[in-house]
């Protein structure tokens, strides 16, 4: 590309305040999302942009969109491709022009897609090499305009297709202070249309930072990427695999440059949290907690709980008190600016309350003292009259040796309704010893809390993140499609 770098709006970005939840339009108008910061450069193993390049391709992007139509207020969906820094070019463009994008996942079904499409009813959908620059396009748009059609991970059910608007990315970049500065290279190593992943990089660009996108997981080519990054997004299953794959490699461990992991999507227990400290001890991990739905929700403090991000405002109970009394489990309530706007359903907006939200996580604590997560309550087992969080169980059971990763889960039972049932994924054939595994089970958990079941598999099916796909494994269980039984 050759044409001067067109200007972004004269628009500056808005100053930093402390909103009150319920103020529908807090501040001064908000510009699009690119005058926030542009990246130093934005590359993925297919392709490299400066950032000037990246202004030019959101501009050609907007011109393209809206010559097919696109606009204020519609919703675009921006196919995968194989370089994903044109997905983000795409997406900024969209939001010039005051428009919604939903990223196509890679890792969709038929059947998948299908529903997300049904219910995004995209105006227009785009894909294919970027045009050439041809000029600029004047930014469309307020705080309220919706900026990005996120989807639930799908790990535990169907997925929706959520609306967030442009107010709530802008307060989620002020709110996420996880010690990453613009001198820091960003490594985002999953998809781009994980909500999770597209926020990370769209933080580091906010900060003008190097970003380096993926187009999909993959635990080798993120370790050759430690080589280059100082600051890295990930889920604890990523974190995992990529520190086995630093141990067994003397060369990648010596070059890796990574000072920080931030890690969301699910909490890292306390034995990847020392195994991280024994292979890199300089190198910090810093936790977050949030959801689609919500976006950032609280950060882990030095006390080694979580604290209500900036903004944001947490209630465990109750919808209306803090009902908890910090010992017993409660439901997570979150209100919050940076939240979700309604669900699209045949493209029409189901707009949330205001108030207080829930996706159905329990935790224990209070907002004052600072509070920890158990899990979703779709993960909750019930075994012979008592609840059983399944995130408790895995978390002990992943610190036994050889273990790599874990999926507590139902086996559907006529007298007890479940049985708790471990599936386990070795890091290598036999490196598990079930019996001590069953040893540390007695030890360390409740007896309503123990596996009555020990299942072993070589890969644990997951999401296009990295996450465990426990609503594969919970159809495994019913179906009586898991075979052998590991012997007690």
């Amino acid at each position: 590309m050759t044409s001067p770098t067109p200007p972004l709006p004269s628009t500056p970005p808005p100053p930093r305040r402390r909103p009150d939840s319920s103020e529908s339009n807090p501040g001064p108008a908000l510009p699009p999302i690119l005058a926030g910061g542009t990246p130093r450069t934005v590359r993925s193993p297919e392709g490299e942009l400066t950032g000037a390049e990246l202004v030019r391709g959101a501009h050609a992007a907007a011109i393209e969109l809206a010559a097919a139509g696109a606009g204020p207020n519609s919703r675009v969906l921006v196919e995968a491709d194989r370089d994903p820094t044109i997905g983000l070019a795409r997406l900024l463009g969209a939001d010039l022009l005051g428009a919604a994008t939903l990223l196509a996942d890679p890792g969709w079904s038929g059947t998948e897609r299908t529903g997300v499409l049904r219910e995004a009813a995209p105006d227009v959908v785009a894909g294919g090499p970027l045009p050439e620059s041809t000029g600029t396009v004047l930014p469309h748009g307020d705080d309220a305009s919706l900026f990005y059609l996120p989807t639930t991970s799908g790990s535990t059910g169907r997925a929706r297709v959520l609306a967030r608007t442009r107010r709530s990315w802008w307060h989620s970049f002020e709110a996420f202070d996880v010690g990453i500065t613009g001198g820091d290279t960003v490594l985002l190593p999953g998809p781009p249309s994980s909500s999770l992943f597209l926020f990370g990089a769209l933080h580091a660009m906010h900060l003008g930072c190097e970003v380096e996108l993926s187009r999909r997981w993959s635990v080798e080519e993120t370790a050759e990427a430690c080589t280059r990054a100082t600051a890295v997004h990930l889920v604890p299953s990523m974190l995992a695999a990529l520190l086995a794959v630093l141990e067994r490699e003397p060369r990648l461990l010596a070059a890796c440059r990574v000072r920080r992991f931030v890690c969301g999507g699910a909490r890292p227990d306390e034995g990847l949290r020392r195994r991280l400290g024994e292979l890199l001890p300089d190198c910090e991990l810093v936790e977050y907690y949030g959801s689609a739905e919500h976006s950032v929700v609280a950060l882990r403090g030095a006390d080694g709980l979580l604290h209500p991000a900036e903004h944001v405002e947490v209630r465990i109970g109750d919808s209306t008190d803090t009902t908890s009394d910090g010992t017993d489990p409660g439901t997570l309530w979150v209100r919050s600016p940076l939240s979700f706007s309604g669900c699209l359903e045949s493209g029409v907006l189901r707009a949330v309350e205001p108030g207080f939200h829930t996706v159905g996580d329990l935790a224990t604590g209070s907002h004052r003292d600072g509070f920890r997560v158990l899990g979703r309550g779709s993960t909750t087992i019930e075994t012979g009259g008592r609840l059983v969080t399944a995130e408790e169980v895995e978390n002990v059971l992943r610190t036994a040796p050889g273990v790599f990763d874990v999926v507590v889960a139902p086996t559907p039972h006529p007298r007890f309704g479940s049985l708790v049932t471990a599936v386990i994924e070795p890091e290598s054939a036999g490196a598990v010893d079930f019996a001590g595994l069953r040893r540390l089970a007695r030890d360390s958990l409740g007896n309503a809390q123990r596996p009555r079941r020990w299942l072993s598999v070589d890969e644990l099916p997951r999401t296009h993140t990295g996450k465990p796909a426990r609503g594969t494994v919970r159809e495994w269980l019913a179906s009586g499609e898991l075979r052998p039984e590991v012997q007690r």
